[in-house]
């Protein structure tokens, strides 16, 4: 079994494929953390919780309890009663008072894993994961809450959430609910973060864990441009192949936390949720608060092995719908082909020439609906614009679908122009300060989605639309923060649940429209991957990756993003050049090798582009269509960074069965006077022969792997190719 009991030693032991996870409740009532690790046989470890020694434990030393509640190793560390690091949860009482201290009550283990109510979640078939149930309580405050693992053996991961039920005959006020805690003593550990901007998303960070606190979040009531809701822990000395790794991964959409410390006896303590800034959450006799979940992984492979358990989680276990085990279509999109200057007869002709060269839908981006001429109004009109659109949208996309094609279109459903008819008519449905000026950014406002009128409207908005006309593809777009929080429809005592409520009012939206229109191809969008979450992967098998499409930008975003994405997820195209972006001219080969490691398409107007690049096209999209099922299914290893090199970026793709593997090679910057660069590939077959194609040489896998392979010199910069192996 994945989960066992050990009565005579009070200790669960969690085991997967290659790790356990072992809990023990010490005293009968703390319910502390043992170990996390590479997989171990018994559950003597139990003694290392150190219980036996100084401070002891209270019923052996009752003087020292603040002592041992500021060592012990807790599960879920809560505030106010002497544990003085970082916290799990946080409450304030009736009378103010803020102290609570959980203790063990029961347990329950059983196959299969609850569903979340109103959130993304991990799923799973009965038989493909365990659930371990804990539950503890405060009986002094009248406060239940259960903590649940999720094992999936298989698959070597751990997800853990938690459930909070008021028991008492009056308010509590949650005033911090993360979602996992790990306490471990230290092992040279360095943080790795993804961070970053608009336009440069998920770079990766490390950085050593030294005394104190260490840390990312976001409080924009988005998971953020910024930061990430990721956090690794590496051993000292890790690498891509070897070492210990430690994920966990928040899914969730929102405002988030992951911070990491190091306290005075060299134990570490990481911890990931809700952000506790703007959340103040009301918990009524009876009302239960149910927080996201955190996915936890460890690897004895390096980041590698990581990053492999993440992709093969996430495509089997989180993202859902037809497209899941399906190639996606080869779109084109209009926004840097035309930006707001576009008509029906300008996209028909784009759609025309590129239903000749194989592309396969058209989508129609930012200006088709209301007054919009440009971005400084009119969101929350979604009218088609019948100046523009000039023989309404119906016959558009007819007469695009009579070329063959599939039609998708651009939504931004969350947001309101100060221009627009809609805020004319309600301009108490944007979130703000009663008597405050709200901010605006791109001169917008957001939407208070958490009142049931404007979440109805804001639904029959976009669900009118699709019905309107055979739309196979949703873009769905947000581009600002959440700022000036305040609502209308909450009372004075549960503002401080707006952000919370927004984020699970945006969940209930995006799977409405899934049930109503299940064959619709969503991808998530935030002004780029401001939104690029787990979260968001459980409504949209893809999301866009950024808005800067720069072949050689996407080399360090991709990176970062197939750390724990899988590559299906990733919304990448092959666009304009020079950049929009940052003006760099990348040949139109290099962008599409760069675009092929994800979802692919194109972001320019064809009808333009140079004769030679108009070519290449039918090559690329065959290439995409022979490599698809590759990229999409098999395992990624990073060969080489060029975030850490400085010349060339390096990666690999090899099928479940190991039979074939396709290696993209990036030259960013040329080098004189070099030997030709060499590069030991990974994940093959060490007893299979291998062909390169191309070639009639034969290579043993073990030669490719250990000895190495020699690659043919490119003279110039920003140019590449695939080296594609198949076994014989």
């Amino acid at each position: 079994m994945a989960i066992n009991y050990y009565e005579d030693t009070c200790v669960f032991k969690l085991d997967s494929k290659d790790s356990s996870y072992l809990i023990k409740i010490a005293d009968q009532k703390y319910v502390g953390h043992v170990y996390y690790g590479k997989k171990i046989r018994g559950q003597d470890a139990a003694d290392l919780l150190r219980i036996k020694e100084p401070p002891f434990t209270p019923s052996t030393n009752e003087r020292d309890k603040l002592p041992f509640l500021d060592t012990f190793p807790f599960e879920y560390p809560t505030g106010g009663v002497g544990d003085f690091r970082e916290t799990a949860i946080e409450i304030r009482d009736q009378e103010g008072y803020e102290a609570l201290e959980l203790f063990y009550e029961s347990y329950k283990i059983y196959e299969g894993k609850p569903k979340l109510r109103g959130l993304p979640a991990v799923f799973a078939e009965k038989d493909q994961c365990m659930t371990l149930e804990l539950k503890l309580a405060d009986s002094n405050l009248g406060l239940s809450v259960t903590f649940f693992y999720a094992v999936f053996e298989e698959t070597d991961v751990i997800i853990r959430s938690v459930l909070i039920q008021n028991t008492a005959q009056k308010d509590i006020y949650l005033t911090k609910v993360l979602s996992a805690c790990i306490d471990m003593d230290n092992k040279e550990f360095e943080l790795i973060t993804l961070h970053g901007s608009w336009a440069r998303e998920r770079h990766i960070q490390e950085s050593k864990v030294c005394h104190g606190f260490q840390g990312i979040g976001s409080t924009r009531g988005e998971s953020s441009h910024q930061y990430h809701p990721f956090i690794a822990l590496k051993e000292g000395g890790a690498t891509q192949e070897t070492g210990e790794v430690y994920g966990m991964h928040f899914v969730y959409s929102g405002n988030f936390i992951a911070n990491v410390s190091l306290d005075q006896f060299e134990s570490v303590r990481a911890v990931m949720g809700i952000h506790p800034e703007h959340f103040c959450w009301k918990l009524g006799p009876g009302e239960t608060f149910q927080a996201p979940e955190v996915v936890l992984v460890h690897s004895i492979e390096g980041l590698g092995g990581m990053t492999r358990t993440y992709h093969d989680l996430y495509r089997n276990h989180l993202i859902r719908g037809q497209y899941k085990e399906k190639q996606r279509p080869i779109l084109i999109n209009n926004w840097e082909a035309t930006y707001f200057d576009f008509n029906s007869d300008k996209l028909i002709s784009i759609a025309k020439e590129a239903s000749k060269l194989g592309i396969e839908m058209l989508v129609m981006d930012d200006g088709w609906f209301g007054n919009r001429y440009d971005d400084n109004r009119a969101l929350g009109d979604w009218r088609v614009n019948e100046e523009k659109i000039n023989k309404g949208l119906k016959n558009l996309v007819e007469e695009v679908n009579k070329l063959g094609m599939k039609f998708g279109i651009w939504f931004e459903p969350e947001m309101i122009s100060p221009d627009s008819d809609l805020f004319r008519d309600h301009p108490d449905w944007a979130i703000g300060i009663p008597g405050r000026t709200r901010g605006l950014c791109r001169n917008q406002y957001v939407l208070d989605l958490t009142r049931k009128e404007v979440l109805e409207h804001t639904y029959e908005s976009v669900a009118g639309i699709l019905r309107s006309a055979n739309i196979e593809y949703v873009k769905w777009d947000m581009n600002r923060q959440l700022a000036d929080l305040g609502s209308l429809g909450l009372p004075k005592d549960r503002q401080g649940e707006l952000s919370h409520r927004y984020v699970l009012a945006v969940y209930e939206l995006q799977e409405r429209l899934l049930n109503e229109f299940p064959d619709l191809l969503l991808e998530n969008c935030s002004g780029g991957g401001a939104r690029f979450d787990p979260g968001m992967l459980y409504y949209s098998p893809q999301i866009w990756c950024s808005d800067d499409t720069d072949a050689i930008e996407r080399l360090l975003i991709q990176e970062g993003t197939a750390l724990i994405y899988p590559l299906s997820s990733i919304g990448a195209h092959v666009s304009d050049s020079p950049n929009h972006n940052v003006g760099r001219v990348t040949p139109f080969e290099t962008r599409g090798y760069v675009a092929l490691a994800g979802t692919f398409g194109y972001e320019l107007d064809v009808t333009k582009i140079p004769e030679e690049d108009r070519k290449m096209i039918p090559e690329q999209i065959a290439l995409y269509k022979k490599f698809n099922e590759l990229i999409r299914t098999g395992d990624y290893y990073r060969i080489a960074s060029y975030r850490t090199n400085h010349f060339y970026d390096c990666f690999q793709v090899v099928s479940k069965d190991k039979e074939e593997a396709l290696v993209t090679y990036i030259q960013v910057l040329n080098r004189p006077n070099c030997h030709s660069r060499r590069i030991y590939l990974k994940g093959l077959n060490p007893n299979r022969n291998y062909r390169i194609e191309g070639e009639d040489k034969i290579y043993g896998g073990d030669t490719l792997m250990y000895a190495g392979l020699n690659l043919n010199k490119i003279s110039g910069d920003f140019k590449g190719y695939l080296i594609h192996l198949t076994a014989i």
